[in-house]
């Protein structure tokens, strides 16, 4: 249960190497354990420079990253994120915990007790949660009350001393840094209850409770009778409790509209204490009917100091939020396509951003484009091969827009131009990113007034929700063969 190392890197695109090195500190007591631990499948920690290229190579955060990679992008790699597999120096460093928050990365290496030959499953490497706990309670230290970049520094020096405290020789003992800042030379009071062994400080301060609801919306539309489309909306509610007490406990509920969508395939942080039947057999499975259960979804639990998932769930609503068609065909010498998207009445009619990206895979760059939108605008990335139709924050009165023009291409250069395996032909697709904020697709909610809180003095309670496309593709219709799922399976 210790950790080899910590970084703390800083994504920055457009830069040499694509991001710096913010904090790093490594434990060599640990290190020299892992050596003897592992044995022959030891893989030592990497220098700075080399793990902070290995990793964003493996998140694809590179500005010149967008081949396909077999080892990392293949149908047949099993993503395990926030855990993942660095190539550095020929060697693959395993296990390395890592997530993406604005544009810091953190990220750490845990000790693992046994040889890695052959790999011990995540669930029995205690280190990993240990140090998803510290990586967490590093972001909450970072950017609890950060005004600026002045703040966020004065932080980042204190950090070193910091983790003397809270992770002395690489040994989580409170993940909560604020306790560590304001509790030094100051000896602990014996508490009256028992301290849970999971829990590795308590929080003193203002009582306040977060909760944000985030529902990614997932779609293949082909525009043919024979394949039908899919679609799928995945949610995560994300909790950040501040509570004073060593067993504070917290109920929240989550609402549903007359018309909602109901929630199934829940699964829920260990922290609940106890769930109705109902919330657990809900499962996508199983044929939808009108005795589905629709909430209220209540889950009792016993909050930890770091921010975390809540539940996560799946819902099959009736249709997607925005249907479209794309109509691409290639005439001797130049492509012809045709773009017409049409936002459902039922979705809100208000986004943070909308954006239709229109690649074209294997070609050289757009020499010439000729154009005409119903609304918004278009952005040619002629080095690229990709037109951006930018729509902006509402679709027009009527709800429909179109996009129509033609394009001719130069020769294919061997590095600039986007490659793929296969959207070759014909074989295109029109992919949408698009945001709603106090949005979600189901319906769901956290009714702030219901939130039921067991603990000293009286939490600010403050709730938000948004949707998010993912993975939301309009397949060209006059391809031969459209792309499936199961197709992208080896």
């Amino acid at each position: 249960m210790a950790q080899r190392a910590v970084w703390l890197l800083r994504h920055e695109p457009g830069t040499a190497l694509g991001g710096t090195v913010k904090f790093s500190r490594r434990y060599p007591t640990v290190e020299k354990r892992a050596k003897i631990f592992n044995g022959k499948s030891y893989v030592p920690v990497p220098e700075d420079g080399p793990f902070l290229k290995a990793l964003l190579f493996q998140l694809r955060l590179l500005d010149d990253d967008k081949d396909f990679v077999e080892r990392r992008d293949s149908c047949s790699h099993i993503n395990k994120s926030p855990v993942y597999e660095l190539l550095v120096g020929g060697e693959e460093l395993w296990p390395v915990v890592a997530f993406l928050r604005d544009d810091m990365i953190y990220a750490s290496v845990p000790l693992v007790e046994r040889a890695l030959s052959p790999r011990p499953s995540l669930i029995s490497i205690s280190g990993v949660s240990q140090g998803l706990e510290l990586l967490f309670g590093i972001q909450d230290f970072l950017y609890s009350n950060q005004k600026n970049d002045t703040d966020l520094n004065t932080k980042l020096s204190q950090l070193p001393d910091l983790l003397l405290q809270a992770c002395p020789l690489g040994t989580l003992l409170d993940a909560n840094l604020q306790n560590s800042l304001t509790s030094i030379n100051f000896s602990p009071v014996t508490q009256p209850q028992k301290q849970p062994a999971w829990k590795v400080g308590t929080y003193k301060g203002k009582p306040q409770i977060s909760i944000s609801i985030t529902e990614k919306v997932k779609c293949m539309q082909y525009g043919k009778q024979d394949i039908a489309d899919t679609w799928q909306v995945v949610g995560t509610v994300t909790c950040k409790c501040d509570l004073e007490g060593i067993m504070p406990n917290v109920t929240v509920s989550l609402n549903l509209p007359t018309n909602g969508s109901p929630l199934q395939d829940i699964i829920v942080h260990p922290c609940v204490t106890s769930l109705d039947s109902a919330i657990l057999t809900s499962s996508s499975i199983d044929t939808m009917d009108d005795s589905a259960f629709s909430g209220p979804y209540k889950f009792p639990f016993t909050p930890p100091l770091e921010s975390f998932n809540l539940c996560h769930y799946t819902s099959q609503v009736p249709v997607p939020p925005i249907l479209g068609s794309y109509h691409m065909k290639e005439e001797e010498a130049q492509l012809k396509i045709t773009v017409n998207l049409k936002l459902h009445e039922s979705v809100k009619n208000n986004f943070e951003i909308c954006e239709a990206h229109i690649p074209f895979y294997n070609r050289g760059p757009i020499t010439h484009v000729e154009y005409k939108v119903s609304f918004g605008q278009l952005e040619v990335f002629r080095e690229k091969s990709l037109l951006v139709w930018i729509i902006g924050q509402k679709f027009p009165k009527s709800m429909e827009m179109s996009l129509s023009g033609t394009l001719m291409f130069g020769v294919k250069g061997h590095n600039k131009q986007p490659f793929d395996h296969i959207c070759i032909g014909n074989t295109a697709y029109v992919k949408l990113h698009f945001r709603i904020s106090d949005y979600t697709l189901t319906g769901c909610y956290a009714d702030q007034h219901s939130v039921q809180v067991f603990a000293s003095g009286k939490a600010k309670i403050s709730a938000y929700r948004r949707l998010i496309s993912s993975d939301y593709f309009i397949w060209n219709s006059k391809a031969p063969a459209p792309v499936t799922y199961a197709s992208l399976l080896p």
